[in-house]
This record gives C-alpha cells, structure tokens and sequence, in this order.
C-alpha cells in the first residue's frame, strides 16, 4: 500500500484469532468455520481496523453482513514443497507411507 501511496500512514494491528491459540487439538475436531478470520471479522466490523489481510485458505465463503473479498492480491508460487531425510522425491516414498501436510 505505501509503496502505491506515498504519504499514505499505516498502522499495523496485529491479531491472534482463535485457530492461532489452539495448540493442543487438531482443528478439525475443534470445528467452526472462521477459526483463523472471526477476531479479524469482528475487527472491522468494529471499526478497528479498515482492512484485513489473510491466507486464502481460511476465508470462509460467506461473509457477514458489511464485509467482503474486495481483491485478491498478487502471489508467489503456489506449488508446494516435498522435503524429506530419506527420499528425493514423492515417487520414490514406498507404498503406504503416512506424509504430514501444512500450510
């Protein structure tokens, strides 16, 4: 934004959403949707932040009365990672290994 506005004054306003907190339960038991964009939703809800930046893969479909998905911003390569101790690559994982994924 300042680098497309110069002059333009930015406060950032850092937030811990409840997905953030919950370490010791898989989010999938915790279920809910918005775990990681409600505190941010309530936010500008509240007029205490004018815009919100998050991963796109927790925005919800829907969006409560007010707010919306204005743009979607520019990104970086999409393509995931495989790293591993052991193997060079995905194909040579022997049949039936477990592979933990993350964002």
């Amino acid at each position: 934004l300042m680098a497309s506005h110069p002059g333009l004054v930015v406060e950032l306003v850092p937030m811990v959403t409840r997905g953030d907190v919950i370490l010791d339960t898989p989010l999938a038991k915790v279920g809910g949707k918005g775990l990681f964009v409600k505190e941010l939703e309530v936010a500008l809800l509240e007029n205490r932040a004018d815009i919100a930046v998050h991963s796109m893969k927790d925005v919800p479909v829907e969006f409560p009365q007010g707010l919306g998905l204005v743009t979607i911003c520019e990104r970086e390569d999409p393509r995931d990672a495989f790293v591993s101790n052991n193997y060079d690559s995905l194909d040579a994982l022997p049949a039936g290994s477990i592979v933990g994924t993350s964002s």
